[in-house]
């Protein structure tokens, strides 16, 4: 199997080329799922001279089962809630609640550590277009699309390098667009299709961030 991109500063720049219809319009904004995302989207973000933000998402796990989800929070304040998981395992107010309040502490301090603030940008009639590094499961990018659609935008686009075919048609559900430059019937692992795929420092996404702002100013 041909390892596609050399790293993600080279698949961010081979995707950007499948997002240029939305080059300097000025509605759109982009934003990274940390930490794998961000470098991704630096590039997108830098040649669709767009601003760029993170979006930092947060399971909200069922107490004693914390891989189980039944629901996320997201940068924003925004809360989603997995009302069928809730119902089947009879999950009260109070352990909701609780859940709930311990996810939100994660997400701040995370925010805390990758951008040093809460997200700012208002999203209401702006088009947004979320950027992954690739997608395996999908279920944080839905998550993410399910809370961003919460703060009024006009559209949002879901923009990965590789991607399983059945979660982009998943996404496709709740996104307005879906861009994946490979689906391949047998993804294996996103990080197979780099030739470089290392983790991404907290220090990176911080460095990206406060360079795409800094050549956001005038």
């Amino acid at each position: 199997m041909a390892r596609t991109y050399l790293d993600r500063e080279d698949a961010g720049k081979k995707l950007a080329a499948a997002l240029c219809k939305y080059q300097d319009q000025k509605d759109v904004v982009v934003f990274g799922l940390p930490r794998g995302g961000v470098p991704v989207a630096f590039e997108v973000a830098r040649q669709l001279k767009a601003p760029l933000d993170i979006l930092v998402v947060r399971k909200i796990g069922v107490p004693g089962q914390p891989e189980l989800a039944m629901g996320a929070v997201a940068s924003g304040g925004v809360i989603i809630r997995n009302e069928q998981v809730i119902t089947a395992l009879r999950i009260g107010p109070a352990r909701l609640d609780a859940a709930v309040l311990t996810a939100r502490d994660e997400l701040t301090e995370r925010e805390a550590a990758l951008r040093g603030a809460e997200l700012s940008v208002d999203l209401k009639d702006r088009s947004v277009i979320v950027v992954d590094d690739g997608m395996a499961t999908g279920s944080t990018m839905q998550a993410a699309v399910e809370a961003l659609r919460t703060l009024g935008p006009t559209a949002i686009v879901v923009a990965v390098p590789v991607a399983a075919p059945e979660v982009v048609a998943r996404l496709g559900k709740v996104a307005d667009e879906v861009v994946s430059m490979l689906t391949p019937r047998s993804l294996v692992a996103v990080g197979a299709w780099y030739r470089q795929f290392g983790q991404t420092a907290e220090s990176e996404v911080r460095r990206l961030l406060e360079e795409a702002n800094a050549e956001g100013e005038p």
